[in-house]
């Protein structure tokens, strides 16, 4: 038999891969339906963040759900396409327990009447558990254009 100490730290990094595992499956999840949603539903894109949420957009802070809309609604016509896609769990010590991932995006997006540009996207999500399913809420999101230098 393997040593108490051995045991432990292998459960640890057991639990570990399931969190990884269900956070990299959920982020493939949300990042299909946020994109979709940005290019083609964009006025139920807000129902995505908490009512107190924060986006921050090329270093524009945006605050709660209402001005959320009023923001999206305010952007042209985007077709976003992602190129890569990471996550991880972030430890409940930081989020004072709460189920939490972060998403980070890379793509490119074209906006009507403008050049495609390339973008970076971070977002925090927070899991919103109910009896009967998981739903995940962006709590923080910071989008970037990502311009070369010369």
């Amino acid at each position: 038999a393997l040593p108490i100490s051995v045991r432990v730290g292998v459960m640890a990094a057991v639990d570990f891969k399931i969190h990884v595992d269900l956070a990299c499956k959920a982020a493939e999840e949300f990042v299909n339906i946020y994109y979709e949603t940005m290019d083609k539903r964009r006025r139920m894109l807000s129902k995505l963040y908490l009512d107190k949420a924060t986006l921050v957009w090329n270093g524009n802070a945006v605050f709660g759900q209402e001005s959320l809309m009023e923001f999206f609604d305010m952007l042209p016509s985007s077709e976003f396409q992602v190129s890569v896609l990471d996550c991880q769990p972030v430890h409940e010590q930081a989020t004072q327990g709460q189920t939490t991932v972060l998403v980070v995006t890379c793509g490119t997006v074209n906006f009507e009447g403008n050049r495609q540009r390339y973008f970076n996207q971070n977002f925090l999500l927070t899991a919103q558990t109910t009896p009967t399913n998981t739903v995940w809420k962006i709590a923080s999101d910071c989008f970037r254009f990502q311009d070369w230098a010369n």
